[in-house]
């Protein structure tokens, strides 16, 4: 799992770095500005930032960020007890937040349940009887095993971490090919249909007219 994180605090942050490195694929940096770029030019699986740092604070970067419909999970680590920074924390799109001081386990824990809910682990069960494993891109459904390719699988991982709402196409192009090789909408709607083969048209449902929803 890659994690962007945001922690101008460098005794914090060298903390921070340290332990997550122990299991995850971390990016750090110290400035607002450099974080919204490495969104921009990288894919993450969690972002965690800090509310207040040097150049900015980390609630206008993720409203900048989920403007170009990036829906990575993110947690805000705070100093601030008001809960008017809680608010707007959560209206910008946070998934979580924890506040400083905190133990490691505590943060820990909130990744752990990011990871639950998100579909992060390397192993998914879709279904009772589909599992899906991230790593090895594979599905197994019932006793039959498929390979999947790469943006089969990317795809497959973008709705089911999306699960809860409708993605258009356009998102699934934005968010899985890189600008200058970007393709069709046919491309897309292609892979939907091998996906249905291994996991079945009930679990990935088509909304006329808006795009695609798992179920």
């Amino acid at each position: 799992m890659k994690i962007l994180l945001l922690e101008d605090d460098t005794v914090l942050a060298d903390i921070l770095v340290d332990f997550l490195e122990e299991e995850y694929e971390v990016t750090h940096t110290y400035s607002m500005k450099k974080a919204l770029l490495l969104s921009e030019e990288n894919s993450y699986d969690l972002y965690i930032f800090d509310i207040n740092v040097a150049d900015g604070d980390g609630i206008t970067l993720l409203k900048n960020i989920r403007s170009f419909s990036d829906n990575t999970p993110t947690i805000f680590i705070t100093a601030f007890s008001d809960t008017k920074y809680l608010k707007d924390a959560f209206e910008s799109g946070a998934n979580d937040f924890i506040k400083k001081p905190f133990d490691l386990e505590e943060l820990t824990q909130r990744v752990d349940n990011i990871k639950r809910h998100f579909g992060l682990d390397l192993i998914i069960h879709l279904a009772s009887s589909i599992v899906f494993n991230i790593e090895n891109k594979t599905v197994k459904n019932i006793d039959k095993n498929y390979s999947l390719s790469v943006k089969e699988s990317a795809l497959l991982h973008y709705l089911y971490k999306n699960r809860n709402r409708v993605v258009s196409v356009n998102e699934l192009l934005q968010n899985l090919w890189d600008y200058n090789e970007m393709p069709s909408d046919d491309a897309v709607r292609t892979i939907i249909k091998q996906l249905r083969k291994y996991i079945g048209k009930e679990h990935i449902v088509n909304i006329r007219s808006e795009g695609y929803t798992f179920e």
